[in-house]
């Protein structure tokens, strides 16, 4: 058995996660539904010790230490990403589209629920084959996981990634493919031919170009770059000490939250308070990165600690409820969200993004929608209002949404 402190176990998650890039690069499929490449790593290491298991030996024996102080730096950085100037910026379209995804995730739990207890299941199995794993994605589920085993959900972490690779390919899937139909079924638009290139915007480049940032002068001999990462990087560090006390606080009022609540809480505020005064002048690109990295080594930290055997005898009520979720996003987006968003191409466009990260992930949404423009043309308003809402704002509104039913059924 191979013993690792926090320090190694850290260090392999990186080497982990570097081994789903390149399997990632080596099985095309992998990258043509998004499966995230620490996943993929992780994974690996998870099976590899299922099967040791099985044979009754120990691999690897995890120092995790480190491993919520991650979670919690990247929910942070989702924290800074809530600003209302982003709602500002994209007029009542992103305003709307962000209360649909609202909505729809709080169905998305009710659905799970009714669908678990007939198999006589914890009504929070039901919530966390909702919007926990799907609208919120494989971190969102790993993060929830520790309170959902503290109320009754046995094997939460292992089912809570089930339920996320099953989104994220099943989004990957039938988004393109209701985009389409809706797209030719209403005659919004015909092929192009010969298209080889059309630019796409990222939901970072979208906020940089609509809310510039204010230039920060750089103290003397100090490389502004490096400075600009510096101060994004403590005002991440001073948001989750805030928040810690600030999750204390709720805590002590008696309510079962996250860990990382109170640190996005405070730092949702530093960010719309700084969009306002300029007083910090945060990088929302770099934040972002900062949370690229802090998230990747996270889920490679966390799969590869996964307890595969906890999925034993709840996978027949798992897959029906996860089937009757995709069938859930595929009638919403037929009826109400197409007529909802207007009826156009643009609409049908953004019913492609939304079951991608409804489903899955924001990059889900982003590939079925080049798919989609690449055939048909550019839909600038549908790559303004899905990043905006799949990348920023819902995340922040679904961990209220999950918190609130784990305070129902605790």
């Amino acid at each position: 058995m191979l013993k690792l402190n926090f320090v190694h176990t850290l260090a392999f998650s990186g080497i982990v996660l570097f081994v789903g890039y390149w399997l990632r690069r080596l099985i095309p499929p992998l990258a043509r539904y998004n499966i995230p490449a620490p996943i993929i790593g992780g994974l690996l290491i998870a099976i590899a010790t299922l099967v040791a298991r099985n044979s009754g030996v120990t691999l690897f024996e995890f120092d995790t230490t480190l491993r919520d102080p991650l979670m919690i730096a990247f929910f942070t950085t989702i924290g800074f990403g809530a600003s209302f100037s982003l709602l500002k910026v994209g007029g009542p379209m992103v305003v709307k589209f962000f209360l649909a995804s609202t909505v729809f995730a709080i169905l998305q739990n009710v659905l799970g629920i009714l669908i678990a207890l007939p198999f006589k299941l914890h009504p929070l199995f039901g919530v966390l084959s909702g919007s926990v794993t799907l609208t919120g994605g494989p971190a969102t589920g790993l993060a929830f996981a520790p309170l959902f085993e503290k109320a009754g959900v046995l094997g939460a972490a292992t089912i809570a990634v089930a339920a996320a690779m099953f989104g994220i390919t099943s989004g990957g899937l039938i988004g393109g493919p209701v985009g389409t139909f809706l797209i030719e079924r209403h005659r919004l638009k015909k092929p192009r031919l010969g298209v080889r290139h059309i630019e796409f915007e990222t939901a970072a480049e979208i906020v940089e170009q609509e809310l510039p940032e204010p230039q920060a002068a750089a103290p003397i001999d100090e490389d502004e770059e490096a400075f600009i990462l510096l101060k994004n990087f403590v005002v991440i560090l001073v948001a989750m000490w805030a928040g810690h006390w600030l999750s204390q606080f709720f805590i002590s009022l008696g309510f079962t939250l996250p860990s990382y609540i109170g640190a996005m809480f405070v730092a949702a505020f530093i960010r719309n308070v700084d969009d306002l005064t300029h007083i910090v002048g945060l990088s929302q690109r770099t934040i972002d990165n900062i949370g690229h990295v802090t998230l990747s080594l996270f889920l490679a930290m966390a799969l590869m600690t996964l307890r595969l055997w906890d999925l034993a005898g709840l996978v027949l009520p798992l897959i029906v409820i996860l089937i009757g979720q995709v069938i859930l996003v595929t009638v919403v987006c037929f009826w109400p969200l197409f007529q909802l968003m207007g009826r156009d191409y643009e609409s049908a466009v953004i019913s492609g993004g939304f079951i991608g990260f409804m489903l899955g992930t924001t990059a889900n949404s982003m590939a079925i929608m080049k798919s989609l423009v690449e055939r048909y043309g550019k839909a600038p308003r549908a790559f303004l209002a899905v990043p905006m809402v799949g990348a920023f704002l819902i995340d922040f509104t679904n961990a209220m949404i999950i918190t609130v039913f784990l305070n129902i059924f605790k």
